[in-house]
């Protein structure tokens, strides 16, 4: 296995006959929906090249809708041993809405994977309301009918577990959020059943902000069989234009997680997605567009761009004009998965865990194959 950076002057069939490939292994394996069209700075994975990779003992999931296309889910399923439905919401009484995932099912168990239903703080419109976490955690009432309807729903439909996305955890809930996983965890065992939870990106104890102040990594890693870091969104829709997942600060958070939660338990998450922001960036005004990352290479080579590497957040990136408004773009390509990737093994975490499954990008579970592979 090679990763081979395409430079000025390359086609699809000259890099194929320079590697000693099929050009339609190339092409499917990187997934050019234009072969003739090639940006220079792309990274191409060249499959059966090379000396063979040391495996990494990582496990892999994802985060999948109900409705993610069947073509998506094949490409990713050979090389998941979870995925994780996404996602289950409730009322203010604590009541589950209604959420049939029975397609996502069926498919997963044709694939041998297990499936995890995803809790989150979802309104019965489908959209997020981070108030209904504070109603929960103050309501033991409420968390206990939860959990009833969870080990329940568990139970009659297969799921392997229950993941719990809570966000934006009030500072005065961090207790008691941790205390319900806990809870939560205590139901789902005799049944056979595992409890994990999503940690917002902290790099310490003392991390000031709304966001973070709820969330205690060592409680939560205590309480929960395992955490996944949502190591992704420093670039965000709103925020300036920067690497999604940038692998420094990746790295700072998963540090600071492993010092804090046995790292067995420690699955890092993956980005699966881009974005395209509009220059100049004005903060409150400006909004980025969330693309795929195989968009993202189309873009480039459609406008004859070079694709750059940014070295210290290990993330490919471009700029390029349409209309006379100038773009930037921060996507993932193998290069950067192969570095997140990396960083897991040399951490001994458990594993990593996509967000999500919802857009294609073959090239990384061809990689994900490549590197997991016996």
């Amino acid at each position: 296995m090679l990763i081979y950076v395409v430079q000025p002057g390359d086609t699809a069939v000259s890099i194929a006959e320079n590697s000693g490939i099929p050009l339609e292994q190339l092409i499917y394996d990187n997934e050019l929906r234009t072969p003739s069209a090639l940006a220079v700075g792309q990274a191409l994975l060249i499959t059966g090249a090379g000396e063979a990779p040391s495996p990494l003992r990582l496990q892999a999931s994802g985060y999948a809708y109900p409705f993610t296309q069947e073509e998506l889910l094949g490409d990713a399923f050979p090389v998941l041993e979870e995925v994780l439905s996404f996602s289950n919401g409730f009322s203010p009484g604590g009541w589950l809405y209604p959420f049939d995932d029975s397609r996502l099912r069926a498919l997963a168990v044709l694939s041998g994977l297990a499936v995890t239903l995803v809790l989150t703080p979802m309104t019965e419109g489908g959209t997020f309301d981070s108030g209904l976490v504070h109603t929960a955690l103050s309501d033991l009432a409420v968390q206990e009918r939860l959990t009833e309807q969870l080990v329940q729903k568990t139970e009659s439909l297969g799921y392997a577990g229950i993941h719990v996305d809570w966000e934006f955890i009030e500072a005065a809930d961090r207790d008691r959020y941790t205390a319900f996983i806990g809870r939560l965890r205590d139901a789902l065992h005799p049944l056979g059943r595992s409890v994990s939870a999503a940690l917002v990106p902290k790099t310490s104890d003392s991390q000031a902000g709304r966001l973070y102040e709820g969330m205690d990594y060592a409680g939560l890693g205590d309480a929960a069989d395992t955490v996944i870091l949502m190591t992704y969104e420093w670039g965000y829709t709103y925020g300036p234009p920067m690497a999604v997942a940038p692998l420094n600060q990746v790295r700072r958070v998963a540090e600071y997680a492993v010092s804090r939660i046995p790292r067995e338990k420690i699955v890092l998450g993956m980005p699966n997605y881009a974005y395209d922001w509009v220059l100049p960036y004005e903060r409150g005004a400006t909004k980025a567009t969330t693309i795929g990352n195989i968009d993202a290479v189309q873009i480039a080579a459609a406008n004859q761009v070079q694709i750059l590497y940014s070295q210290q957040a290990q993330t490919p990136w471009f700029r390029y004009s349409r209309s006379g408004i100038t773009h930037e773009v921060w996507f993932e390509d193998v290069r950067s998965i192969k570095a997140k990737l990396l960083l897991a093994s040399e951490l001994g975490l458990l594993g990593v865990s996509y967000w999500n499954l919802l857009r294609s990008f073959r090239p990384n579970w061809v990689l994900l194959a490549q590197l997991l592979s016996p």
